[in-house]
C-alpha cells in the first residue's frame, strides 16, 4: 500500500526512537534495495484497513468498514493494543500470513515425518512459529515392520528437523522458531533432556518435557513409575520418578532446557477434546494447540489505563480502601480497558478471516475453532503508576483482578460477535456447548504472549513480566552511549528530589536500586526489577494470570547466577501445587557454568575428574584464515589456523621485523597456540585477554581496540563466540548472549532471549 493512499486527516504516529529503529528494522515494508519504502503511519493503516475490511462480510455488524478501520489504527497508534508480528508484517501484502504460531503433528511414519518436515518448512517461509510433539515416534532400537529394520528414535529426527529449519529465512527477517515436546514416559525421555547439554545443539528448537499428573504423584511418593513404547503400549522399562525429576532440575539449572509443561492440566482446559488431545504447544510455550492448529495473538497496554483521579466506580473486586484512601484498583480506567478489549477480540477475529495459511489442514482446524489469543503487556508499568510493588501481595490480587476482568470482556465480546457472525463450527461439540456457555464465536480468547519488540513499540514493560532494569546504556554510535531509563522510575525520582544524570549512570550499572540505601525506602519497595524479586513471587504472579487465562502464561522465573538446584527443584513443584500450565527459568550466565560433557559423559570441572592437560601435536597441513585488525600501534594481521573447525594455533604480525612490539605479537600468539593445542577454551582465552589496555587505543567498526592482545580477543570472540558476551565482575565470568544484529546484550524475558536495542529475538 502506498504512502498516496493513507487519508491525509489521519494523525501522525508518535514514537520513540528505538521504536523507529525496530519498525524499520522488522516491520516496515522494503524496496527491491531492503530500504523501508513505507512510514510509520502508512504501516497502521495498511494493517488496520486489511483487518476492518472483513467485516463487509458480516451483515449484522454494528460498524462500517471505514469507521472500523479508523477504529483500528486509533487503537493501534495510541499503542493500547498491538497485533502479533506476522499481522504487522503480513497484513495487506501479497503474502498475507497473520498467525503467529502452529502446531504440527509427527506420525510414526517415515511420509508423516518428512511431511512435517515440509510443512514446517512452508511456515517458516510465511513467518510463522512451529510445535511438535515427538512422543508418538516409537523409541531407539524398536523394531520397524515395515522393513525389518531398527529405529533411530525421536532425537534423531528432531536433528533433522533442526537443520531443515536451518536453512530456511523466515518471512525475509528471522530465523524459524521451533518448540519440542517428548512426554516424561517416553522410553527415549532422557535422551531427550540431555539434548541440549552441548552448547550449540539444537539451536532452533526449545524443548519442553511433557509431565504427567501420574508422574508427579510417583515423585511426591519416591515411586517407580513406566516408560511406554508408544507404538505397541508396552511398558519398556521402570525409572524412580524422582531421578528423572531431579535430572530436569540440573539440565535447567546448567543451561536452562528443557523447560517442563504440565499436560494433563493443558487437556483439562482443552475446550474442544472431540477433536483430540493437545500434545504440544508454540515455540514460547504460552499457547497450547491442536495438532494443524494456529493462534492469532495481540496484547492490551495497560501501562495506558493510569488515572491521576480515583473514578470511585471500581468495576473490579477488591478490598474496602483503608482511612478513605482510593485503593489502586480505583486509579484504572476499567471502562477504557472494556472498550479496548471488545475492539481487539473483533480485530483478532476478523484476523482469522483475513489471514492465509500455508497448508489446507491448517485453515479447515483454524476455521473450525476460531481461537485467538488476547494478551496484556505494560503491567509492571501500570504497578509503578500505582505505587504497587511487584513482589507483593497486593500486586499479586491486583494481577488476578486485572486478568479476571479481561477474561469477562473477551468473552462478553466473543459471544457478540457469536450473535452478529455465529458460534465457532466445533461449538456444539465443545465443552462451552456441553455447558450451554456462550455461544461464542471463539473457542478460546486470551494467551500471556511474549511482547518482546510489541513493546518496544509501544515504550511499555514486556508482557507480565517485571522490569528486567530500570535503567541501562545502549551504544548508538562508535563509542557513544546513551542511557535510557524508565520513564515512571525517572518522574518518581524527580518527585523525590533525587533525580541527577550521574545517578541515571549508577543505576545503569546494576540495573537495580535495591542496595542503593540513600534513596527512599518506598521507592525502592516499589521499583523492583526481576531480578529483586524472589522466585516465590514470580510464581505467585503467573499462577495469578494464569487463573483467569484460558490458554497459558509466557512468564520467566529469572535467576541470580548462585542460585541452586534446590531452588530450581522448589520452583518446578511449586508451579504445579499453584496451578501453573508450565514454568520457564533461567538462571543468570548459567551457560558459563555448564557442566562440560563428553560423549562418554560429564566431568566434573573442579578437581575431581579433571584430566591431564596435553599439548596436541601439529598435523602436516591446516587451513585457517587471516583478518586484519587496525590497533594503535600499526596494521595487526592475525592469522588463525583451526582443526575440525576450531581454532589451533595463532600467528600474530605487526610493523617491520626486528622491532619489539613485533616479538610481544609473536610472543602473544606463541602462547595463545600453546593454549589452543592444550585444550583451553576459546572463552577462557578471551576472557584473559580481553580489556588489556594499551597506550594507544582505536576503534576498529565499533569495538575500541586498546591493545594488541585486546585486538587477538576481538577476533576470537567475533568469530567463536558470536552469541555470547564476555564481561568480568568481582573476578566472576558470566557468560553474557549478545544480539548477532546490534551487539547489545540480550535479556531473557516471556521463554525467550531478547534484544532490547533492536528487537531481535531467538524465538524468531
Amino acid at each position: 500500500m502506498s504512502e498516496s493512499k493513507v487519508p491525509a486527516a489521519l494523525p501522525e504516529v508518535a514514537i520513540s526512537e528505538n521504536a523507529r529503529i525496530v519498525l524499520e528494522r522488522r516491520y516496515l515494508r522494503k524496496d527491491g534495495e531492503g530500504k523501508p519504502c513505507e512510514t510509520p503511519k502508512a504501516l497502521f493503516w495498511r494493517v488496520a484497513k486489511a483487518i476492518a475490511s472483513e467485516e463487509g462480510k458480516y451483515k449484522k455488524s454494528s460498524y462500517t468498514v471505514d469507521a472500523l478501520a479508523r477504529e483500528f489504527y486509533d487503537l493501534m497508534t495510541s499503542f493500547r493494543f498491538l497485533p502479533n508480528s506476522p499481522t504487522l508484517m503480513n497484513a495487506g501484502t501479497d503474502l498475507g500470513q497473520l498467525a503467529a504460531c502452529f502446531v504440527l503433528p509427527v506420525g510414526d511414519s517415515m511420509e508423516e515425518i518428512f511431511d512435517a518436515v515440509k510443512h514446517a518448512a512452508l511456515i517458516h517461509k510465511s513467518g510463522g512459529g512451529t510445535g511438535f510433539s515427538f512422543s508418538r515416534l516409537r523409541p531407539k532400537a524398536a523394531r520397524v515392520g515395515s522393513t525389518g529394520g531398527i529405529a533411530s528414535g525421536p532425537i534423531s529426527f528432531l536433528r533433522i528437523f533442526n537443520t531443515a529449519t536451518e536453512q530456511v529465512k523466515q518471512g525475509g527477517t528471522r530465523r524459524g522458531a521451533n518448540m519440542g515436546i517428548l512426554r516424561v514416559d517416553h522410553p527415549d525421555i532422557l535422551e531427550f533432556i540431555k539434548a541440549k547439554e552441548r552448547e550449540g545443539e539444537l539451536n532452533n528448537f526449545n524443548l519442553s518435557v511433557a509431565l504427567t499428573e501420574k508422574f508427579m504423584r510417583a515423585v511426591e511418593k519416591d515411586e517407580e513409575y513406566g516408560l511406554v513404547a508408544p507404538h505397541t503400549k508396552d511398558v519398556k522399562a521402570r525409572l524412580k520418578a524422582r531421578e528423572v525429576f531431579q535430572i530436569l532440575v540440573r539440565k535447567a539449572w546448567e543451561s536452562g532446557d528443557p523447560g517442563i509443561v504440565f499436560l494433563d492440566r493443558i487437556n483439562r482446559d482443552n475446550p474442544t477434546p472431540a477433536l483430540g488431545e493437545i500434545e504440544s504447544t508454540n515455540p514460547c510455550g504460552e499457547q497450547p494447540l491442536l495438532p494443524y492448529e494456529a493462534c492469532n495473538l495481540g496484547s492490551l497496554n495497560l501501562a495506558v489505563l493510569f488515572r491521576d483521579k480515583p473514578n470511585g466506580k471500581s468495576k473490579a473486586k477488591g478490598k474496602k480502601a483503608k482511612n478513605g484512601e482510593a485503593r489502586p484498583e480505583e486509579h484504572i480506567d476499567w471502562d477504557e480497558l472494556k472498550r479496548m478489549t471488545h475492539l481487539a477480540v473483533r480485530f483478532l477475529d476478523n484476523v482469522i478471516d483475513a489471514s492465509r495459511y500455508p497448508l489446507p489442514q491448517i485453515t479447515d482446524m483454524v476455521q473450525r475453532n476460531r481461537k485467538i489469543g488476547l494478551g496484556v503487556m505494560g503491567f509492571a508499568d501500570l504497578l509503578y503508576q500505582l505505587g504497587v510493588p511487584y513482589n507483593s501481595q497486593e500486586g499479586v490480587d491486583l494481577a488476578g483482578r486485572v486478568m479476571e476482568f479481561v477474561q469477562a470482556e473477551a468473552r462478553s465480546a466473543s459471544k457478540t460477535l457469536g450473535k452478529e457472525r455465529g458460534a465457532f463450527p466445533e461449538y456444539e461439540r465443545s465443552t462451552w456447548g456441553k455447558k450451554n456457555l456462550g455461544p461464542y464465536r471463539n473457542a478460546t480468547t486470551t494467551t500471556i504472549a511474549p511482547t518482546g519488540t510489541l513493546s518496544i513499540l509501544a515504550g511499555c514493560s514486556s508482557g507480565v513480566e517485571p522490569l528486567f532494569a530500570l535503567s541501562f546504556v545502549r551504544n548508538v554510535m562508535d563509542g557513544d552511549r546513551l542511557v535510557e531509563s524508565n520513564p515512571y522510575f525517572e518522574d518518581a525520582l524527580k518527585k523525590a528530589e533525587a533525580y541527577s544524570p550521574k545517578l541515571m549512570e549508577e543505576v545503569a550499572k546494576v540495573g537495580s536500586v535495591r542496595k542503593m540505601k540513600f534513596l527512599p525506602e518506598e521507592l525502592r519497595r516499589v521499583f523492583v526489577t526481576a531480578m529483586d524479586i524472589e522466585p516465590l513471587w514470580h510464581l505467585k504472579m503467573q499462577a495469578a494470570f494464569q487463573k483467569y487465562t484460558d490458554n497459558a502464561v509466557s512468564k520467566t522465573v529469572n535467576l541470580p547466577n548462585s542460585a541452586t538446584q534446590d531452588d530450581i527443584r522448589d520452583i518446578y513443584w511449586k508451579a504445579y501445587e499453584y496451578g501453573c500450565k508450565g514454568v520457564t527459568v533461567y538462571r543468570d550466565g548459567c551457560k558459563s557454568s555448564q557442566v562440560l560433557c563428553t560423549g562418554d559423559g560429564q566431568e566434573k570441572k573442579d578437581g575431581e575428574g579433571k584430566k591431564k592437560s596435553v599439548v596436541k601435536g601439529r598435523p602436516d597441513v591446516v587451513y585457517g584464515f587471516t583478518q586484519k585488525v587496525e590497533t594503535g600501534l600499526g596494521v595487526l594481521y592475525l592469522t588463525v589456523n583451526e582443526v575440525d573447525g576450531k581454532p589451533f594455533e595463532v600467528f600474530a604480525t605487526i610493523g617491520k621485523s626486528g622491532r619489539s612490539i613485533t616479538a610481544k605479537a609473536e610472543a602473544i600468539g606463541r602462547l595463545v597456540s600453546l593454549a589452543l593445542r592444550s585444550g583451553v577454551e576459546v572463552i577462557d582465552i578471551v576472557q584473559q585477554l580481553k580489556g588489556i589496555g594499551g597506550e594507544h587505543p582505536k576503534f576498529q567498526k565499533k569495538y575500541l581496540v586498546q591493545s594488541i592482545p585486546d585486538a587477538v580477543a576481538y577476533v576470537f570472540e567475533n568469530r567463536y563466540l558470536k552469541d555470547r558476551k564476555v564481561t568480568v565482575d568481582n573476578g566472576n565470568t558470566l557468560d553474557k548472549p549478545t544480539c548477532p544484529e546490534c551487539g547489545e546484550e540480550l535479556v531473557f524475558e516471556e521463554g525467550c532471549h531478547i534484544c532490547k536495542a533492536c528487537g531481535f529475538t531467538k524465538c524468531g
